[in-house]
C-alpha cells in the first residue's frame, strides 16, 4: 500500500502529534534499555529541523484505563532529552486542559510528551470522542509506532481520521523492509519459522506457504511436523493433536510449489539444562527417552545451502532451544551465515519477533541483517497477511 512520509508533509510551525513506542523497561525509575527510544530519534529530530513541534503520544504498561502513578511517562523525560538533544516538556494528560497548556507554552526546539494514553479507557476501545480530543491538540498526525499498528486504538487509528497523516521514519523503514520481504521480493524467498508450537503460528505458516519458495521449520514445531510424517520424536515437545493440521499445511505447500524443509538430523538429550550430555542422530532415530533440542550439523549445512541460493530471507523463531548451550548451535550457525551473505550483498534478510531478536542478538548477527523488527505482534500479523489498522489508516 502507499503511505505518505514526513517528506510529504508541511511541518513548519505545526503541532505534530507523533505516536511513538517508548514502552521501555524501567527499574528504580531508570531506563534499562533505551533501544526503542533511540529508534524514534530520526523522526523527532526531522520534525524539529523542519520547524515543527513533536507532541509525543505513547502508552506504557497496562494500566487498564486507570491512572497508575507507577506507569507514568514522566520518568522517561531525562532519557528522552539525552537522546533527542532537546528539552522535553511533560503534560500530565494526553487530552484536555493539561495537554493544551503544555503545548501552548512550548518554545521553538522543544518536544512535548503527553501522559500515558492508556490511562483513559477510551484508548484501547478506540473511542471516537477521545480520538477527537487528542486530534484537537495537533495539526498533523505522524505514526511512528509500527509495534502498535496491529491495534485499532484511539492514538494509533482513530486520530488518523481527523488530521493529515503520515508514517514516521521508523514506521516507513519497517513498512519498506516488510514490503521488500513479502510484498514484491527478489526470489527465491526463504523463510525460517521456529518456536515451540504449531498452534501459535497456524496463520503465519498458512500464509507463508503462498508467499515463499522454501519454508524452513525449526524448534518444537518441527517435531510436530516430523511426528505427522510418522517419525518418532521420543520425549520431545510435540503437539501430537496438531498432526492433521501439519499435514494439511504440508499439502498446501506442495500444491503451491513451496518446499518445506525439516531437520535431517537432530541433537537430543535426556534433560534440558546447560551442558546436558547430548548426541546427534538422524531425525528418524530419536531415542524414546530423549528430547530433540536442536537441529544437527547436516540440517544446518542444508539450511546454509538454501540461504546461498535465496535472494530474500524472512526469519521468525529459533531453530532450537537457543537459550541454553549447546542447543543454540544451529540457530547461531545459520544466523551467522545469513548475516555474512547479507554483508556480501547476496541476501536481503528481515527478521522479527521477541525470541528471534533475542537469538540473533545473542549471536551478534542481528546488526548485520538488512532489517530487524522489534514489533512483535505487528510483525507477526503482517507476515500472516492481516491488515494492520494503524497502517491502513495512513492510506
Amino acid at each position: 500500500m502507499a503511505w505518505k512520509s514526513l517528506d510529504d508533509m508541511e511541518l513548519d510551525g505545526k503541532r505534530v502529534l507523533t505516536r511513538v513506542d517508548i514502552n521501555v523497561p524501567v527499574e528504580d525509575g531508570a531506563v534499562t534499555d533505551a533501544t526503542r527510544i533511540a529508534r524514534i530519534v530520526p523522526t523527532v529530530r526531522d520534525i524539529l529541523d523542519a520547524g515543527g513541534t513533536p507532541v509525543l503520544l505513547a502508552h506504557f504498561g497496562r494500566p487498564k484505563g486507570q491512572r497508575v502513578d507507577d506507569l507514568s511517562l514522566q520518568p522517561l523525560v531525562p532519557t528522552l532529552e539525552a537522546h533527542f538533544g532537546a528539552e522535553v516538556i511533560f503534560a500530565a494528560d494526553c487530552r484536555g486542559p493539561a495537554a493544551e497548556a503544555a503545548i501552548a507554552a512550548r518554545q521553538p526546539g522543544q518536544v512535548v510528551l503527553l501522559e500515558n494514553t492508556r490511562f483513559h479507557p477510551g484508548e484501547e476501545k478506540n473511542d471516537p470522542e477521545l480520538a477527537a480530543e487528542m486530534a484537537a491538540l495537533g495539526d498533523v498526525y505522524v505514526n511512528d509506532a509500527f509495534s502498535a499498528a496491529h491495534r485499532a486504538h484511539a492514538s494509533t487509528e482513530g486520530i488518523a481520521h481527523h488530521l493529515p497523516s503520515c508514517a514516521g521514519r521508523l514506521m516507513a523503514a519497517e513498512l519498506s523492509a516488510l514490503e521488500a520481504a513479502l510484498g514484491d521480493p527478489k526470489r527465491p524467498v526463504a523463510a525460517v519459522v521456529g518456536g515451540a508450537k504449531v498452534s501459535t503460528k497456524l496463520d503465519l505458516l498458512s500464509n507463508l506457504t503462498e508467499k515463499v519458495d522454501i519454508l524452513i521449520i525449526g524448534g518444537g514445531m518441527a517435531n510436530t511436523f516430523l511426528a505427522a510424517q510418522g517419525v518418532g520424536v521420543g520425549a520431545s515437545l510435540c503437539e501430537h493433536d496438531m498432526a492433521g493440521t501439519a499435514r494439511e499445511i504440508a499439502e498446501k505447500a506442495a500444491a503451491g510449489g513451496c518446499e518445506i524443509l525439516l531437520p535431517r538430523d537432530v541433537v537430543v538429550a535426556r534433560e534440558f539444562k546447560a551442558g546436558a550430555p547430548s548426541e546427534t542422530v538422524k531425525a528418524e532415530e530419536c531415542p524414546q527417552d530423549a528430547m530433540i533440542l536442536d537441529a544437527g550439523p547436516d540440517s544446518v549445512a542444508h539450511i546454509k545451502s538454501v540461504f546461498d541460493r535465496a535472494e530474500t530471507l524472512i526469519w521468525n523463531g529459533p531453530l532450537g532451544a537457543f537459550e541454553i548451550a549447546p542447543f543454540d548451535a544451529a540457530t547461531n550457525a545459520a544466523a551467522e551465515h545469513a548475516a555474512a551473505l547479507t554483508e556480501q550483498g547476496k541476501l536481503v534478510s528481515v527478521a522479527g519477533g521477541g525470541d528471534t531478536v533475542a537469538a540473533l542478538n545473542k549471536t551478534g548477527a542481528a546488526e548485520r541483517f538488512s532489517y530487524i523488527s522489534t514489533a512483535g505482534g505487528a510483525f507477526l500479523e503482517w507476515m500472516e497477511g492481516k491488515t494492520l489498522p494503524g497502517v491502513a489508516a495512513l492510506g
